[in-house]
């Protein structure tokens, strides 16, 4: 009896196999079991310039004209990370006799939770840094996330030099990377990352990356910076800003900001000749750091753990660097 019930089992388990077999390999668009992040359904087919802004940030760029301007794609429930980024890198500051600041990006939550809400707007009220738009807050909104903070440097902080866009798990050398662009001298048609020029669409279910050919029937995707950290000229946000209407909507931000870019004709250009863009996690030390832009995966404590101690050992010299 035993051995029957588990010959059925592994028929059935078989059979899905060759199920899902089948349809990978055929490319057909439908999955049973295909990974789907928590909100897969879009909010808006498109980014809509015209609904207003929830929430802005208190900043006045006509009179100090920040030169670098830092969106922060964040989620309510991350107060601890932005917590910690106000406390490191996301302090606003002067450097170089350059005003660098810093913004975070938040959509609206799937379900209505008036607690949630309130608390935002306190703390918007609080730290005057939240940019915010009526869209469902989901991975696969990302790209709407982005536009909003395109949107508003276009319409509030047009006077600023660079813009950069980067997520809430990421360490950022703000001292490093405005020595960097203030030496390259480039302020116009610069965009600037962790550069990935020869990415294919995953067509793969399972994966978190999946892309069916309905989304993306091309076999490659231009070339574009990885979405954890990418620095541009602020013409170029003036210019996704105008161009961003006549691209189809794709959920992957990164890959659709190239889509932008390839459609302007703007090349992705190295800020350094060693990599300063990690797009992935970097073991700590000082000298390390001391010469990299930006670091994937920080949790909030190793955040303010790793800002602390390069702060206090800032005028130490690294032998070889």
């Amino acid at each position: 009896m035993a051995q029957r019930k588990a010959t059925g089992i592994f028929t059935v388990v078989l059979l899905l196999t060759c199920l899902c077999l089948y349809i990978e390999l055929n490319s057909v668009d439908f999955c049973i079991f295909c990974y789907k992040s928590e909100v897969v359904s879009f909010s808006l087919p498109f980014y809509n310039k015209s609904d207003a802004f929830l929430l802005l940030p208190d900043i006045d760029c006509q009179e100090i004209p920040p030169f670098l301007v830092i969106l922060v794609t964040t989620e309510h429930w991350q107060l601890e990370a932005r917590t910690a980024i106000r406390q490191s890198w996301g302090k606003e500051r002067i450097i170089r006799d350059k005003r660098v600041v810093s913004f975070f990006l938040l959509g609206t939550l799937v379900k209505q939770n008036k607690k949630a809400e309130a608390n935002i707007i306190s703390e918007s009220l609080e730290y005057k840094d939240i940019i915010q738009k009526n869209f469902i807050d989901s991975y696969n909104n990302l790209t709407l996330k982005t536009l909003m903070g395109i949107d508003w440097v276009h319409h509030f902080c047009p006077q600023s030099s660079f813009v950069m866009k980067t997520d809430t798990d990421m360490f950022i050398n703000t001292f490093y990377l405005t020595e960097l662009l203030v030496k390259k001298n480039r302020i116009t048609n610069f965009f600037t990352g962790f550069i990935k020029s020869e990415e294919y669409p995953i067509r793969f279910r399972f994966n978190k990356w999946y892309t069916s050919k309905i989304e993306y029937p091309g076999k490659r995707y231009p070339p574009f910076c990885s979405g954890t950290g990418y620095v541009f000229s602020t013409d170029i946000a003036n210019q996704i800003y105008k161009i961003s209407p006549s691209i189809p909507y794709f959920k992957l931000e990164d890959v659709y900001i190239g889509m932008c870019l390839d459609k302007l004709r703007i090349q992705l250009e190295e800020l350094h000749t060693k990599q300063i863009f990690f797009p992935e996690k970097v073991k700590f030390s000082v000298c390390r750091f001391k010469k990299i832009v930006t670091c994937h995966h920080v949790r909030p404590y190793e955040l303010l753990l790793y800002w602390n101690t390069l702060l206090s050992s800032k005028d130490e010299e690294c032998l070889g660097k």
